[in-house]
This record gives structure tokens, sequence and C-alpha cells, in this order.
């Protein structure tokens, strides 16, 4: 197996891999998430965070644009308007790295002013030109996931996200971004059938010749759902059994609604896959 990437420091806090599977807390103050999640009220999403914090998240990521599929998009004003408040409340609230979710320059611009520490974006900075150079002047380290939306199958899985990955580092490392500040995220749902996410996971390990940490997102997806033929509130089992076998195939970070279950599951995995991090 490739040797671990070098650490990054995201808001003050050393993150070294290899060494343990981090997980990050899902915060949606959206109406419209797939998860139905969505919490509008700053002191909810406060709240919400900081209890994801004693749970045991590492990083919490906030957002207020759905990324189900066919929802309508929201400028970047109105997408602003809805994640100022929340986002600075769960500043307030908690000390580890805060992640804004969105794709657009204006609203990262404005989220990094108000206290985010890095960028998670679902476009892998190809969708909005600025996105790269805003990193690149900022120092700030960024999640880049592959996206299948909008693009033809190439017949191989991991050969498509590797080749989007690798696109997605190339153009922050032409606007200036160290490519030692980027996460990169296969994109679990996002434009691929049910039996193709799971090829993913079965073969994450693949993408560690990438040289990048591996952040993965499965928390309550619709092709667990399928499986189990469960609604998004009832995929908690589901979703532990794909966190396990992302640890398993070297996930560095995982992205998930439900921490304290999760924190658990990752403990676990951590202490069969990586004996080094057991008590």
């Amino acid at each position: 197996m490739p040797a671990a990437p070098p650490p990054i420091e995201i808001g003050g806090h050393r993150f070294e891999w290899g060494r343990r599977t981090y997980v990050m807390g899902i915060v949606n103050v959206t109406p419209d998430s797939f998860s139905g999640d969505g919490v509008l009220d700053p002191a909810r999403a406060a709240d919400q965070a900081a209890r994801m914090v004693a749970e045991g998240a590492d990083i919490i990521d906030v957002g207020a644009e759905s990324t189900r599929p066919g929802h309508a998009p929201l400028s970047v004003d109105d997408e602003w308007s809805r994640l100022e408040a929340p986002l600075r409340a769960v500043r307030a609230a908690v000390a580890v790295p805060i992640t804004v979710d969105t794709s657009k320059a204006g609203v990262a611009e404005r989220a990094f002013d108000a206290g985010a520490d890095a960028l998670n974006d679902v476009r892998g900075l190809l969708g909005d030109a600025e996105l790269a150079g805003l990193l690149a002047r900022r120092g700030l380290p960024a999640v880049v996931m592959h996206n299948q939306r909008d693009r033809v199958f190439g017949g191989d899985v991991i050969a498509d996200i590797r080749a989007g990955l690798r696109e997605s580092i190339d153009a922050a490392v032409t606007a200036g971004v160290d490519a030692q500040q980027l996460i990169v995220d296969p994109g679990f749902g996002f434009g691929w059938e049910p039996v193709q996410n799971l090829e993913m996971v079965r073969r994450l390990g693949e993408l560690r010749d990438l040289g990048r940490p591996l952040l993965v997102g499965v928390s309550r997806k619709s092709t667990l759902g399928l499986v189990l033929d469960k609604p998004e509130a009832e995929r908690a089992w589901g979703t532990a059994a794909a966190v396990a076998l992302a640890v398993q195939g070297g996930a560095d970070i995982v992205r998930v609604h439900d921490v304290a279950e999760m924190a658990d599951v990752v403990r676990i995995a951590d202490a069969v896959v990586r004996p080094g991090s057991a008590p």
C-alpha cells in the first residue's frame, strides 16, 4: 500500500493520515436535504454541531444548498443568506475545524471570513472557475469530489473517478493551490448506479495511488436504501456497514449524520485495520 499522505493542518488542527480515521459531522441548513435532517435555526445548528463534537466529530461540515438530484440551484446571495447565521452560530459553538459545503466562490469567500476553515466542493473545483484561485489566495485546504453527473461512463468506475479527481487536482495546482492541501472524495451517490456505488466501496483502496487523503460519504445514501428497502431515517445500520468497509478500504475521513454511532464503528474498524490505533 502507498505511504500515507503528509499531514494537513485545518483550522489549527493537525490531521495525520494513516494513524486513524477521522469523523466529519454533517450540519445541513437546508429545507430540502436528501436525508431530511436540515436545520434552519442558527441555535439548533449550533446545538447539533456541539453535540456532534461531544460524540466524536473531528470536523463539522456546514452546507446550505441541497445536493439531491434535481434540486433547484440557489444564487450566491440566496445561499449565503441561508448559510450565514447558522455558520456563525456553529463557529461560536465548536472549536474543531469547519468545512463549508459549497461550489460557489462567492459563498466560500464569505464563509471563510465568517470562520470556515476549509472548502468541501461536490463539483471538485470544476463548477466555478474562481474557486481554485480563491483557495490559492487564502492558502486553505479543500475536499474535492468527483461528480459523475453529466459525465459519460467510460466503462470502469475507478478509472473514471481517478481521471475526474486528477482533473480537479490539476485545476487546483494550475491556480496555485498546493496539492498537499487537497483531500479527495470519490463521490459515492453522485451520478452512479447503485451497483457502481457498491463497486466504488469495494475498490476504494485503488484510489490510494492518487497520493491524497480519502474522504468517503456513504451516510444514509439512496443506494443503502435500495439494498435495505428502508427510508433515510432507518439507514444507520446500513451506513455502519458501509463505513466499516470504507475504513477497511483506506478512508481517512468519513462524512456522517449519526456521529455517535459511526464514531464507535470507526474506532472498532481502525482497531482491526490500523492496529496502532487500538488502546
